[in-house]
């Protein structure tokens, strides 16, 4: 028998929801959304879910994760119930619920929490510049040092075990049998996705966007592959210089846009941005400008004499690496690819 939980419409409220509870099941947000489809019906089976309490379901649910957020169900709802909005308040709360440390969610429902938490990552990156006395080699080299190890462990002590838990809620305790070799030949589908957002291309007047998420995409894993792997910092090859230069720059500019509409609030999708949103996109145009500022200012062989920026741009991308990807938005990257693929395990 399915669980309901009375108070669950408060407990979204945390994670952003906006009046779902004025929906009166129309079907208007369906008949609008270009993911409908007679066996699936977008969003207003989610709607549903959410209005019952019905917290085992939708935690067995990929619907969420399916949805871009192109806004259409939210403009042409009748009731202003912002369905659009739901399934954005879904992926967070889904994320909380992936979250084995629940860190997640008491940054997305606390804002104090989440300033003292930008903050303390702060002061450990001034301790950390004042305990080496603020040489400039030592703060390349350990920076660098800081990156992979970043990388590695938040990578298989938090990320993992969390996709492991949304494996759990969506695969194995709804006993959905998948036969070994499917999850083989199926992974194909988890790729495209990460690296393409395909799905996205669904959502009517959608392409531009897609773009520039698809351009996004590139520009910040081939920065980090670059900066990581190739160590751009402290190579001399020209070809690793130039690639990094054009990376970042393609990181910082098409963030630009990204801040610019949240601001600006003029889409549907940037109407009701929540703190995580912002954090996100700011946190994401200083990676890419402080990255290229800091290795122009290393090509003019200036860094030295504003050794400032550098420990700027190591504030962001130590806040952007403990703070944002294992508990932020970014994590809805990771998980929507999941998402993706566990939907095509799903299928029959």
């Amino acid at each position: 028998m399915a669980k309901i939980n009375p108070a669950f419409n408060k407990e979204l409220e945390k994670y952003g929801s906006i009046n779902y509870n004025a929906c009166y099941n129309c079907g208007t947000c369906t008949a609008v959304c270009s993911l409908s489809t007679e066996e699936d019906s977008f969003p207003r089976e989610m709607v549903r879910l959410s209005a019952l309490g019905l917290e085992d379901d939708i935690k067995a649910s990929l619907k969420p994760w399916e949805c871009y957020y192109c806004g259409e169900c939210s403009t042409h709802c009748p009731q202003e119930a912002n369905p659009g909005e739901l399934m954005m308040s879904l992926r967070r709360y889904l994320t909380a619920q992936y979250d084995w440390t629940g860190l997640s969610g008491l940054m997305y429902k606390s804002l104090p929490l989440s300033i003292a938490a930008f903050i303390l990552t702060f002061a450990g990156v001034i301790a950390f510049a004042v305990s080496v006395g603020f040489e400039l080699k030592e703060m390349l080299h350990y920076g660098h040092l800081f990156e992979g190890i970043a990388i590695g462990t938040i990578g298989f002590v938090i990320l993992l075990p969390n996709i492991v838990r949304m494996w759990y809620f969506t695969i194995l305790k709804p006993k959905v049998k998948v036969p070994f070799m499917k999850y083989v030949k199926s992974m194909g589908e988890l790729f495209v996705h990460m690296f393409t957002q395909k799905r996205a291309l669904g959502c009517d007047d959608n392409q531009f966007r897609w773009f520039e998420h698809f351009i996004l995409v590139i520009g910040y894993l081939s920065l980090l592959f670059t900066t990581v792997a190739l160590d751009w910092f402290g190579t001399t090859n020209l070809f690793v210089i130039i690639l990094g230069y054009l990376m970042s720059a393609i990181v910082f500019v098409v963030t630009v846009d990204f801040v610019s509409s949240r601001m600006k609030k003029n889409k549907e999708v940037s109407k009701h941005s929540q703190p995580s949103d912002i954090f996100f996109v700011v946190w994401l145009f200083f990676m890419g400008l402080t990255a290229f500022m800091v290795r122009l200012f290393i090509d003019l062989d200036i860094l030295e004499m504003n050794k400032w920026l550098y420990i700027f741009h190591l504030t962001v991308l130590v806040q952007w690496a403990l703070i944002i990807v294992p508990f932020g938005k970014w994590t809805h990257f990771l998980y929507r690819s999941f998402a993706m693929y566990f939907a095509k395990l799903k299928e029959n």
